[in-house]
């Protein structure tokens, strides 16, 4: 058995899928749009005859070049706390920007919580971490109500579920009943506690983190469960420049061993975080590229290798992180490179391998990369 090497063929399939779009007549290179507003020649633009509705053609050009502005400014504000992982970085930007969460997966130490931090603080939104263990009860992390002795009333305490960025850190050491509590909360958007339904601060955003060594003692998450997060990121270490940047930056007269979050400035508030959500969400697609997605999600069914492919969660995933991707990218319009830049975050933990592939050792990204060399993209 053959198999493609991931990195080099994705970034092959990016550079084709660029090239076919370009030189097979599907961008108007001198047009505009119905509004008025002139479309770069190198920015890549799917003609939009037959898409689906439209709505970005009401809002004011200058709005997508200004949130992607800020976007980038919020990119490299938390940069400066995080160094050596602008990928994954951005992947939680997208994250942010497309109102999902995400689920890191990394040995200890590399970041993970820092990268969290520093975008509760570029935001200036609240966080909250809650560190998983086998004995948290569901009430640890949603909130209970408490008898008050003084005034012979029952209040409710909240939990550390309302936040703006959560952090649950090692979920797969927690029981499946307190798992299902935070991801109840993560999809409904709500809590229940004795009958009454609060609603979690806006914006809401689970950062899960798992050790990928560590299995004992563990509670694995089912496949439902995984499917509620939107992307499942890998963290690794960092390279030696960035690494030798770090221990630079650690060791210049601070105390302790932690970066420095002070240099990371506010660049937003939370309601101007979910204006750029409400802006992502009228990024057009192109019914193409909405078949182009489509056709990579049956294909994670019909491969040899996968036992289970992914769900339409998926595919309504894939390009809702398409279109963040789309936005990050100052474009108010998703092209096939978009859905390629996110598949693999996306589609990591929504299929399951044959055993084969696993005792060979073969890895979803590989599997990820086969299936987007094999669709085709839109030529036309």
């Amino acid at each position: 058995m053959s198999l493609i090497n991931d990195s080099n063929n994705i970034d092959n399939n990016r550079e084709t899928i660029g090239n076919n779009v370009r030189d097979n007549g599907a961008i108007n290179t001198e047009s505009h749009n119905n509004d008025g507003m002139n479309m770069s020649p190198t920015s890549g633009q799917i003609m939009n005859n037959q898409s689906t509705p439209n709505r970005s053609k009401n809002i004011d050009p200058r709005a997508w070049q200004q949130a992607a502005t800020q976007v980038n400014a919020l990119l490299d504000a938390v940069s400066k706390a995080v160094i050596g992982q602008d990928t994954v970085v951005r992947q939680l930007c997208v994250c942010l920007l497309a109102g999902g969460h995400a689920l890191i997966e990394g040995l200890p130490g590399l970041g993970k919580t820092l990268m969290v931090k520093a975008y509760a603080k570029a935001i200036g939104g609240s966080y909250h971490r809650v560190q998983f263990t086998p004995d948290l009860m569901p009430a640890d992390i949603t909130g209970h109500t408490l008898y008050d002795m003084q005034t012979g009333q029952w209040k409710v305490r909240r939990g550390p579920v309302f936040c703006n960025l959560l952090l649950a850190d090692e979920i797969n050491r927690a029981s499946a009943k307190t798992q299902s509590a935070l991801l109840e909360v993560m999809q409904e958007q709500q809590v229940t506690i004795e009958g009454t339904t609060y609603d979690v601060d806006q914006p809401f955003i689970t950062i899960a983190t798992q050790n990928p060594l560590e299995h004992e003692g563990t509670y694995p998450l089912p496949e439902a469960q995984l499917d509620r997060f939107l992307f499942n990121i890998l963290i690794d270490y960092p390279d030696e420049q960035n690494e030798a940047l770090m221990l630079k930056t650690v060791l210049g007269g601070h105390i302790g061993a932690s970066l420095d979050l002070s240099q990371v400035p506010q660049i937003m508030s939370p309601e101007r975080l979910l204006l750029l959500q409400k802006l992502t969400a009228q990024v057009s697609i192109d019914d193409r590229v909405i078949h182009y997605a489509l056709q990579i999600i049956r294909a994670t069914r019909q491969h040899h290798g996968i036992v289970a492919g992914s769900g339409p969660r998926g595919g309504i995933a894939l390009l809702r992180a398409a279109r963040a991707n789309a936005l990050l990218d100052s474009r108010h319009y998703v092209i096939p490179d978009d859905v390629v830049a996110v598949a693999t975050p996306v589609l990591r933990h929504r299929i399951a391998l044959s055993a084969d592939y696993q005792i060979e050792g073969v890895r979803p990204e590989q599997v990820i990369a086969q299936i987007l060399n094999a669709v085709p993209a839109p030529r036309q």
